[in-house]
């Protein structure tokens, strides 16, 4: 079952980590775009409400990667990526399982999600923003 949320939609799905709450917004741009933009660990700031900062060896998450964010500009947190594939990933935040991301085609466009599990359902707001600003960045980009 979906709630529409605007532009949003919200659901509870089975997910590759389990049933998780999926916050999902149609793209007017490339599933690679919406990738690429996800992946990009210079660009969080631009679409994550919760980070304001990001440091890493590598711009561009990979499966095992690690580093640390800032959450709400005050608090360094460690993560690490637990599983990256084409167009899906999870992460760990300060060893406590994360949202998972992804990208789906959806021609002409594509979709832009997140997993949230079930202990922060209250995080579900915070996507639906973040997949606003994902979206806004990948159409920039691909415009």
């Amino acid at each position: 079952m979906a709630l529409d949320l605007g532009a949003n939609s919200l659901s509870l799905e089975r997910t590759a980590d389990g049933r998780r709450l999926v916050v999902r917004r149609e793209v007017a741009a490339s599933v690679d775009t919406v990738w690429e933009v996800l992946t990009d660990t210079d660009r969080w700031p631009d679409w994550g409400p919760s980070v304001t900062a990001v440091e890493t060896d590598s711009r561009y998450i990979d499966d095992g990667t690690t580093g640390r964010v800032r959450a709400a500009g005050m608090v360094w947190l460690p993560f690490e990526v637990t599983a990256c594939t084409p167009y899906r990933w999870t992460w760990d935040v300060a060893r406590l399982p994360a949202t998972g991301h992804f990208a789906e085609a959806q021609p002409p466009g594509s979709v832009v999600g997140f997993e949230i599990p079930p202990l922060a359902t209250a995080y579900a707001p915070v996507c639906a923003r973040a997949c606003r600003r994902v979206a806004t960045i990948a159409q920039r980009c691909d415009g």
